[in-house]
């Protein structure tokens, strides 16, 4: 069986890159030759199309489509995401259409369930993981990555997209919330990024520097409000860096007990457990790329088997209305207490 990916994602420079390479480079590890690099699926040259991201998913696929749902933040989030609101329902309602959905955590499991209808036996959950490339990083490296960007030796890390300004992120107040350490900002930044007050950007750097900046920080902080996955985190334990997150479904069941999750309404709070941060930090979930490669082919597999048995029926599954997009409801938790020391 050959695979059409969508190679295109792994382009961009946020998480969905990052899952787009390293998904792309395990699946080649065990199944070379069998993985076409194409946004154009043909059924002379593939038997599964998979679009490792929304962008890239088919209102007509040809074949057989897998796509990779990374979060449903634009059905959660309506208004921080009005200008976009015809292209995200296009390629949702092809989301639908697919005969089997990715995502990477239980929780955007139950949010696409509820807000796109979609049937649980269509729906793998495929944990991500740290890129082999993050590890803990020599003393060296550590000096000659704050030698270059001129950071003092104890600094607190944030790690994503600065390009453009995420609501959901927080970092305009996390930039102004209240800490005695300095805060570094990695990524490569817009001009709002850097019109910000008190902080350290560091601008475009490499995988590599990112391990020895990753490895050299007191602690990372990760003041989202909304996640599909998070990777930042699984990268700082994977370089034995000290993890303070906000408490989320969806950190509550990548991390558990390898960070110190916060209540979120309180980033002050945040960035004093942050500092109080102790190593070694905890090892990293042991889930690998290699691990999520050969789960991803069993749903190359089901998908491919479903469209058989579809076609000697000679109807398939119908499609799910466009008007069962829905913004799913808020999930119903216990309140946190703070873990103020």
């Amino acid at each position: 069986m050959r695979i059409c990916f969508d190679s295109r994602a792994a382009n961009e420079m946020h998480g969905i890159g990052r899952y787009a390479r390293c998904l792309l480079a395990a699946l080649r590890s065990v199944r070379a030759g069998e993985v076409l690099e194409s946004h154009r699926p043909r059924p002379r040259c593939c038997g599964v199309f998979h679009s490792p991201w929304l962008d890239g998913a088919l209102l007509h696929p040809p074949v057989p489509m897998v796509v990779t749902l990374h979060d449903l933040v634009p059905l959660k989030r309506r208004g921080e995401y009005l200008r976009m609101g015809l292209r995200f329902k296009l390629r949702y309602l092809a989301v639908q259409r697919a005969s089997r959905v990715i995502v990477p955590t239980r929780a955007v499991a139950t949010d696409a369930q509820s807000a796109l209808g979609i049937p649980a036996e269509r729906i793998a959950v495929i944990p991500e993981a740290a890129a082999p490339v993050f590890y803990p990083r020599s003393e060296e490296e550590v000096a000659a990555v704050r030698a270059r960007l001129q950071l003092p030796e104890h600094y607190l890390l944030w790690v994503g997209n600065l390009r453009r300004p995420d609501p959901r992120k927080r970092v305009r107040a996390l930039a102004r919330a209240r800490r005695e350490l300095p805060l570094v900002l990695a990524g490569d930044a817009g001009r709002w990024a850097r019109e910000l007050p008190n902080v350290i950007l560091t601008g475009k750097l490499t995988d590599e520097e990112l391990a020895a900046l990753y490895t050299g920080a007191h602690a990372l902080v990760f003041p989202s409000t909304e996640e599909g996955f998070g990777l930042p985190p699984i990268e700082a334990l994977a370089c034995g860096t000290p993890v303070a997150a906000c408490d989320l479904p969806v950190t509550r069941e990548v991390l558990g007990h390898r960070a110190t999750l916060w209540e979120v309404g309180d980033l002050d709070g945040l960035l004093k457990a942050a500092e109080q941060a102790r190593r070694p930090a905890p090892e990293p979930p042991s889930w690998s790329w290699s691990q999520a490669a050969a789960a991803t082919w069993e749903v190359y597999t089901a998908a491919a088997q479903a469209a058989q048995v579809s076609s000697s029926n000679v109807t398939g599954p119908s499609p799910i209305s466009s008007t069962a997009i829905r913004a799913p409801k808020a999930p119903r938790r216990a309140p946190v207490r703070s873990q103020k020391r």
